[in-house]
C-alpha cells in the first residue's frame, strides 16, 4: 500500500490538483486520473482498478492495465538526486579580517548590519535595500556577513553559517538573503511561511492584491504607476505570504523599474532620471530603483485577488476572470511554496477560493480605475 499521507488532493473547477510530500510538487490531473492515484494508494491492484476503468470508460483492460501502469511509474518512480560536489568544508573557510563595505539598514524600529567583502557582494544585494541605509552604526538587531572564497559566496548571519553559493546559483543565495531577511523583520521562522511569490503586492489600505505575468509584461512599472496613485506598495519581486491567516506581508525591496519604462514613468517620478542603472546581465536587463511608499514595513493584509497584468500598447483594456486552473499552473513555477504537509493544504484552500483576472491594457489611467474597482468588488 502506498502512504496516503505522502499526497493531497484538491478538487478546483474540473481538475484535480495532487501535491507530493516527497518531492513538494504539484500536479494537475483529470479527475478519473487522480482518483487512480487514490485507489492505488489505498493498496487496491493495478488489476482490479484496470478492470473497473475499462468497464466504465468502455475499452479494452490492457489499455487501462498499461495506463495505469505508466501513471504509477511516472508518479512514485524515486526522484534522482544531483550529486552535490564539495570543494570546500565551510568550517575551513576563513573569514575575510576586513570588509570593504559596512551597510546598516532600518527597517522600521529594526536595524540590520551588512558586512560585504567586496562592491561585487555589495552589488548583488544593495541596490534593492539602498533607501533603508542609516546612520546607525553602534546598536543593530542582527548582522548578515556576505563574502565570496573559491567562487563560492557566503553568508552568515549572527555569526551562523547559512549557506555557500557558486556563481551560477548566485540567484538562490539572493532568494535566501531576502528570505532570511524577511524573517527576522516579522519574527517567523520557515515554516511559519506558506509561500513566496515571484510577483508585484499593491495594498488600499484593507486588503492587497498579486500581480503576476512574464518577465517584461509590466508587473513593476503597474506598481509603481498604483503607488503613485493613492495605493500602497507591499512588495515587488518577492512577496511572502504567511501560513496563519494566508496574509500578504510587507517586503522593503524598491521597485525596480526597466529601461523601456522611463518614458512612461518620469513625469511622475523625475527622481530616474538621475538614478543609478544596474546591469544584471544574467538577467539580461538593465534597472533602476523606485522607493516604494510603504509607511509600515511591518504591515500584512488579506490577498483575495490574483491578476495576469500585461502592458500592451495600443491595445483595448481587457479584464476578464480566468480559470483558476490556468491561474496555478501560471503561478506555480516562479513561487518558492512550503514543504510542510499543513501548509501545503492551507495553500490548497487558499488558492480554490482566490479570484483570477487576465489584465491587459495600454491606458495607465484605464488600469488604475479597473483595479480599484476589483479592490471594491465593482468588476
Amino acid at each position: 500500500m502506498k502512504d496516503t499521507s505522502q499526497m493531497l488532493y484538491k478538487v478546483v473547477e474540473n481538475k484535480t490538483i495532487v501535491w507530493f510530500k516527497n518531492s513538494n510538487e504539484y500536479l494537475v490531473l483529470e479527475n478519473e486520473t487522480a482518483d487512480i492515484l487514490k485507489r492505488l494508494s489505498k493498496g487496491i491492484s493495478v488489476k482490479e482498478i484496470a478492470a473497473a476503468l475499462s468497464k466504465k470508460l468502455s475499452v479494452p483492460v490492457d489499455k487501462t492495465f498499461d495506463f495505469i501502469i505508466d501513471l504509477e511509474k511516472r508518479v512514485y518512480k524515486p526522484k534522482s538526486k544531483k550529486e552535490t560536489k564539495i570543494v570546500n568544508d565551510y568550517r575551513d573557510i576563513q573569514r575575510p579580517k576586513e570588509f570593504e563595505f559596512i551597510k546598516y539598514y532600518k527597517i522600521n524600529s529594526l536595524v540590520i548590519k551588512v558586512s560585504y567583502s567586496s562592491e561585487y557582494e555589495l552589488y548583488l544585494v544593495h541596490p534593492k535595500f539602498a533607501y533603508l541605509e542609516t546612520n546607525i552604526t553602534t546598536e543593530f538587531n542582527h548582522q548578515f556577513t556576505v563574502f565570496t572564497n573559491n567562487n563560492f559566496t557566503f553568508l552568515l548571519i549572527d555569526n551562523l553559517f547559512i549557506g555557500a553559493w557558486s556563481q551560477k546559483e548566485i540567484h538562490f543565495f539572493q532568494g535566501k538573503f531576502s528570505m532570511e531577511l524577511i524573517q527576522k523583520i516579522h519574527q517567523k521562522d520557515e515554516k511559519q511561511w506558506l509561500g513566496v511569490f515571484h510577483a508585484s503586492a499593491v495594498s488600499n489600505g484593507k486588503k492587497s492584491m498579486l500581480f503576476l505575468g512574464d518577465s517584461g509584461n509590466g508587473k513593476s512599472t503597474s506598481l509603481a504607476l498604483l503607488q503613485a496613485n493613492g495605493f500602497t506598495c507591499l512588495a515587488d519581486d518577492f512577496v511572502p505570504m504567511d501560513a496563519k491567516k494566508q496574509e500578504v506581508y510587507s517586503f522593503p525591496a524598491s521597485i525596480s523599474v526597466k529601461k523601456n519604462s522611463l518614458d512612461s514613468l518620469l513625469p511622475i517620478y523625475p527622481e530616474l532620471k538621475n538614478s543609478a542603472e544596474f546591469h544584471f546581465k544574467r538577467l539580461n536587463k538593465i534597472v533602476r530603483y523606485i522607493q516604494p511608499n510603504n509607511e509600515d514595513l511591518f504591515a500584512h493584509l488579506p490577498c483575495n485577488d490574483v491578476v495576469f497584468i500585461k502592458y500592451e500598447k495600443g491595445s483595448d483594456l481587457i479584464c476578464d476572470k480566468i480559470s483558476k486552473i490556468n491561474a496555478f499552473e501560471r503561478l506555480i513555477p516562479d513561487s518558492w511554496l512550503s514543504p510542510e504537509i499543513e501548509n501545503a493544504q492551507i495553500f490548497l484552500d487558499w488558492f480554490a477560493n482566490l479570484n483570477c483576472y487576465q489584465l491587459t491594457y495600454s491606458n495607465n489611467k484605464e488600469m488604475i480605475q479597473t483595479v480599484s474597482n476589483i479592490f471594491n468588488n465593482e468588476l
